[in-house]
């Protein structure tokens, strides 16, 4: 390697401009319609995803409420079961033997009878029914 060439190398002055491209509207423009028309098809899609996993929850909610309602209509038999063994007459006649209770004698009872209510008046402001 001579002198003249290691100077060369050494001396060599590169412009290293950056290279100015135009835009290209065109390109711009289907580059925007594909992004809008990708943000379109999400938008479809999680709407879509969202009613499914709304629908699947509103399942498990109503198969909850079912299952609940079954349990509650076992509880309700269960006390009207209870209930019309409480008022049993040979459970409220064994509680009151126990208790020393007696049946009242005729002489003792009398029976109070409803007055029937007497008609209202010929020339009446009242409003029948």
């Amino acid at each position: 390697m001579s002198a003249v060439d290691f100077e060369y190398a050494i001396k060599k002055d590169v412009r290293n401009n950056p290279i100015v491209r135009e835009v290209d509207e065109a390109r711009q423009r289907q580059l925007w319609r594909s992004f809008g028309i990708g943000g379109v098809l999400v938008v479809v899609l999680l709407f879509s995803t969202w009613q499914h996993v709304e629908l699947v929850n509103h399942g498990y909610k109503v198969q909850r409420l079912e299952r609940e309602k079954a349990q509650e209509m076992e509880i309700n038999r269960h006390l009207i079961v209870q209930i019309e063994m409480l008022r049993s007459p040979e459970r409220i006649e064994k509680l009151a033997k126990q208790f020393d209770l007696v049946a009242p004698r005729p002489e003792k009872s009398f029976i109070l009878e409803r007055a029937a209510p007497s008609a209202p008046p010929d020339k009446s402001a009242l409003a029948l029914r």
